[in-house]
C-alpha cells in the first residue's frame, strides 16, 4: 500500500498557535490503532516574528528573554533540538507529523531526508546547498535553512525553517543555532531576486515526496475548519 501523506496549509499562524497545532495532530497519531499513514500530515506555516529555543533553554536568561521580546518578536522555549533560531515572515516552516514506523523508524535517516529535501529545493533555484558538521542545510558558509525536531514514539514534531524572503536583520540580535561566526542567508539573498514562498512549497512538495516515497494529498478542508475554530477557541479560552 503506498503511504498517503497530508498537506494542511496554515497560511499565517501564531508560534503558539502552531504548537497546539502540531499537539493535536501528533495526538491523534498515538491514538491510532494501527500505523498507517492516513495521519501523517505536513504543516506548512509562516510565523509572525518569534525567537524560540530547544531544549538547552537554560543557555537564555529572563533578560535574554526580555530583550528580544522587545524587538517586537514573541518567545518560546520548546522541546525540540538545537538552541535558539527566529521564524517570520518570508521564512517557510514545516512542520512535519509523521510516524517514522510508515517510513523507516531511524531519527537519522528522518533529519538526513529533510536536509537532501531542502538541498533540492535550492538546486531547482540555482543554489548549491549542502550539509556540514552543523545542523541544518548550508550555502558555503552560510546557513539558509535550520532544522530542530522532537521524536516521541517515533511520532515526529517541530521541523525545519527554510530563509525564502525573511529579513535576515532579525538574526542579527541571536547566535542562530548557537554556532558562532556564521551568517544567516536566504533563497532571496543567493538569487538576487524574490523568491516567495508560494513559489518554493510546490518545489518542496515534489522533492519530499520522492524522498519519502509518499503520496501527497491536501488535507480534508471541513476538518482543517475545525481544527482552526478549536485552537483558536483554546486560544481564547487560554486569554481568560
Amino acid at each position: 500500500m503506498a503511504k498517503i501523506a497530508k498537506v494542511l496549509q496554515a497560511g499565517k499562524m501564531s508560534y503558539r498557535s502552531a504548537l497546539k497545532l502540531q499537539q493535536l495532530l501528533a495526538h491523534r497519531h498515538k491514538s491510532s490503532k494501527e500505523f498507517t499513514g492516513i495521519q501523517d500530515t505536513l504543516i506548512f506555516v509562516e510565523h509572525f516574528p518569534v525567537y524560540t529555543v530547544g531544549i538547552r533553554s537554560k543557555d537564555y536568561s529572563q533578560e535574554i528573554e526580555d530583550k528580544l521580546v522587545s524587538l517586537g518578536a514573541d518567545f518560546y522555549r520548546t522541546n525540540r533540538g538545537g538552541l535558539i533560531t527566529f521564524h517570520g515572515p518570508g521564512q517557510l516552516v514545516v512542520y512535519p507529523i509523521l510516524n517514522l514506523k510508515n517510513y523507516k523508524p531511524s531519527v537519522r535517516w528522518y533529519i538526513s531526508c529533510i536536509e537532501q529535501t531542502v538541498i533540492d529545493v535550492c538546486a531547482e533555484l540555482g543554489i548549491e546547498a549542502e550539509t556540514s558538521v552543523h545542523t541544518g542545510v548550508w550555502v558555503a558558509d552560510r546557513k539558509i535553512c535550520a532544522i530542530g525536531i522532537h521524536g516521541s514514539r517515533f511520532i515526529t514534531t517541530h521541523g525545519l525553517a527554510l530563509n525564502c524572503d525573511t529579513d535576515l536583520e532579525w538574526f542579527s540580535h541571536i547566535i542562530p543555532c548557537g554556532i558562532e561566526g556564521k551568517e544567516m542567508t536566504s533563497l532571496s539573498r543567493e538569487t538576487q531576486r524574490k523568491v516567495t514562498i508560494e513559489e518554493v512549497v510546490p518545489i518542496f512538495l515534489n522533492s519530499f515526496s520522492k524522498l519519502f516515497g509518499c503520496i501527497l494529498c491536501d488535507f480534508p478542508k471541513n476538518d482543517a475548519d475545525q481544527i482552526f475554530k478549536d485552537i483558536e477557541n483554546d486560544d481564547k479560552t487560554s486569554d481568560l
